[in-house]
């Protein structure tokens, strides 16, 4: 089974962002790591990011109209992106908010997640394995 996996704005230059708060991996290799644990729970991952609000819509689109599942790691669109929101709401098949940093324990305009009412569940503040632990969850949503 395909899975989508997307990540919002900035992901893509982990490599010059703060290790403490993101992690150690770049990109790629936070890509290559989730496409394996995919396929080690028998999911094939797609691993997408973009910094533009728009494309992301047009993948979550993508993912309602083939019932795809998603992992979306929403960045900075997480706090405020009702247009995100919306998208994820038309997505019947399971979809997981994750991120790297846990968003409570940031500053406080953090706290708040537009997209966690729409999501199975929430996983954050484990670093690049929230993605792992989204796999896994994925794996027991989709077997109910």
């Amino acid at each position: 089974m395909k899975i989508l996996v997307l990540n919002g704005p900035n992901l893509a230059r982990l490599d010059i962002r703060d290790s403490s708060m993101y992690g150690d991996l770049n990109y790629s290799e936070l890509k290559s790591m989730i496409e394996i644990a995919a396929t080690k729970h028998g999911f094939q991952a797609d691993v997408r990011q973009s910094d533009d609000e728009a494309t992301i819509i047009g993948w979550l689109h993508e993912a309602a109209d083939t019932n795809r599942p998603v992992i979306i790691n929403p960045a900075a669109f997480t706090h405020y992106s009702y247009a995100i929101r919306d998208a994820a709401e038309l997505v019947k098949a399971p979809l997981i908010e994750v991120h790297l940093s846990n968003p409570l324990a940031r500053e406080e305009f953090r706290h708040t997640s537009v997209i966690s009412g729409v999501a199975n569940g929430t996983i954050g503040g484990f670093g690049p394995n929230s993605y792992v632990l989204a796999i896994i969850a994925l794996t027991n949503l989709i077997s109910r």
